[in-house]
């Protein structure tokens, strides 16, 4: 029997989560406050858009879920700012990881390991649904979309990113690997698929991503000129890319 896209994907993360690596951690102590605070550093360094799309301290008292909790960097962020928390994952060590997280901060949240494309809660459940990049990540996308529509609240908001495929990094891994490895055939789909993190990555284009959305009252799409685009090119250049090049499309779905 095939291994499901999902069971690929889960065996991918499980080794470790989303910005955990010995690259950003060095050799800290896992789970102590200092590796903690390497993962945060790095990674709003990196995407300091975060904090602009979640307005994390806006949602006080809110309900808010999060689809994929990885490293649980963001995941801190709702619980620090008053949020009723909840929390899934398809993977046991980002829900290890994230309740760590949370008690090392004296914090919690009801966390659980699942596939997103089912969740376990009623209809009309949450104030805020949140993902970032995640979501492309799974075999069936659309089901999770689905999934959060249903437990947000009428007037509730969904609020995340999901990968553009119309952009600078998408160019430059097309150039690796299918220009310079003699397959000029292969197509961007085909490249992200295969060489974007675990295997089935997936990446879109504004208008798909609002058709996938196209159930929510209000959507609003913000592509996101990331650091992964612009890397390997020459500084001078970079205020010549729009953000419409970038990978990051960054979404926000009212109900």
């Amino acid at each position: 029997m095939l291994e499901s896209l999902n069971t690929k994907v889960r065996e991918f993360w499980e080794k470790e989560p989303c910005g955990s690596s010995k690259i950003v951690t060095g050799d800290t102590e896992k789970f102590s406050l200092e590796f903690f605070e390497k993962i945060e550093k790095q990674r709003y360094r990196v995407e300091p858009y975060i904090h602009s799309c979640a307005q994390f301290t806006r949602h006080r008292g809110k309900k808010v879920l999060e689809v994929g909790v990885g490293a649980g960097t963001d995941h801190l962020q709702w619980a620090r700012a008053g949020a009723e928390c909840f929390g899934v994952d398809l993977t046991e060590a980002a829900i290890k990881t994230t309740q760590k997280r949370l008690e090392a901060y004296h914090l919690s949240s009801q966390l659980k390991r699942l596939d997103g494309e089912k969740l376990p809660y009623e209809d009309q459940s949450f104030d805020v649904v949140y993902s970032w990049g995640v979501i492309h990540h799974s075999e069936n996308p659309q089901l999770i979309i689905n999934e959060i529509y249903r437990v947000l609240k009428k007037g509730g908001i969904f609020m995340g990113m999901l990968y553009g495929r119309r952009s600078l990094k998408t160019l430059k891994l097309w150039v690796k690997y299918a220009l310079f490895a003699g397959k000029p055939w292969r197509s961007f789909k085909d490249v992200i698929w295969n060489h974007v993190e675990s295997l089935g990555t997936k990446a879109y284009t504004v208008s798909e991503l609002k058709q996938m959305f196209c159930q929510f009252a209000k959507v609003e799409t913000n592509p996101i000129l990331t650091q992964y685009d612009t890397d390997k090119i020459p500084k001078f250049l970079h205020k010549f890319f729009p953000d419409d090049w970038g990978f990051f499309i960054q979404i926000r779905a009212t109900k």
